[in-house]
């Protein structure tokens, strides 16, 4: 018998994960996420990376918290798709460019600018980091069923969470139509354009990105909301075929 190939920082084999995937930062979070499901299992919980399967609505669903930043993320991405996946959701939070959107808002991102570094040791500085069509647009319709503010758009993918003696770039992106910042996308869409699978992200808005940082706090109930709204989008979004 042939030996399944083992992932080694995600610790699990290929084939033992669902083809459709929900990825966010946090492995609280993820555990969270799992809550929801019939019949979860946690299959590891290595560094940040926690993966759980479980059924949704009948449909087999896998969940993987994937850290902070595009390369840690990146890993998880690659080894999920070498796992099995083939449709992934990136529900994370994000900060705000337009009042339109104020905290406890959503942004279903369609596309993500490459303020990272990681997506140009992959890819020509040309390659735009797009989602998948299909996948977006089952997201933004499951979106727009719930009783919450949401806009479809582009969001800024950065590397910096705290600032230095370089500014943030966001009044730019924002005068250009970007709706936020956030810090995975752009590696997920650059890595699944890639190798062939299709992803979209969905983002909970927890606070302004370019407010003073000393004053942020994700953890309001209004956020909170937010993040339950997002993550029940992007579940049946994952089962609307």
């Amino acid at each position: 018998m042939e030996e399944k190939v083992f992932l080694p920082n995600i610790k699990v084999h290929a084939g033992e994960i669902s083809s459709k995937v929900i990825v966010c930062g946090d492995p609280g979070r993820a555990k969270q996420i799992a809550e929801l499901l019939d019949d979860a299992q946690e299959l590891s919980f290595a560094r940040e990376y926690r993966i759980f399967n479980g059924v949704y609505h009948g449909t087999n669903v896998t969940i993987a918290s994937h850290g902070v930043g595009c390369p840690g993320a990146a890993v998880c991405f690659e080894e999920l798709i070498k796992a099995g996946a083939k449709e992934i959701i990136r529900v994370g939070t994000a900060g705000s460019y337009v009042e339109e959107l104020p905290p406890g808002s959503l942004i279903v991102a369609d596309s993500a600018v490459r303020e990272d570094g990681l997506t140009y040791q992959l890819v020509p500085r040309g390659m735009p980091a797009v989602g998948d069509l299909s996948l977006v647009q089952k997201v933004e319709k499951n979106a727009a069923t719930k009783d919450i503010r949401f806009k479809r758009g582009t969001i800024v993918t950065l590397d910096v969470f705290y600032s230095g003696a370089v500014t943030f770039p966001h009044m730019e992106y924002k005068a250009a139509g970007a709706l936020g910042a956030e810090m995975e996308l752009a590696s997920l869409y650059i890595i699944a354009r890639m190798r062939g699978v299709a992803a979209a992200g969905i983002f909970a808005l927890d606070g302004y990105a370019f407010a003073d940082m000393n004053d942020y706090n994700p953890h309001t109930e209004v956020v909170g909301k937010a993040v339950e709204a997002e993550i029940t989008i992007a579940l049946e979004a994952l089962c609307d075929d």
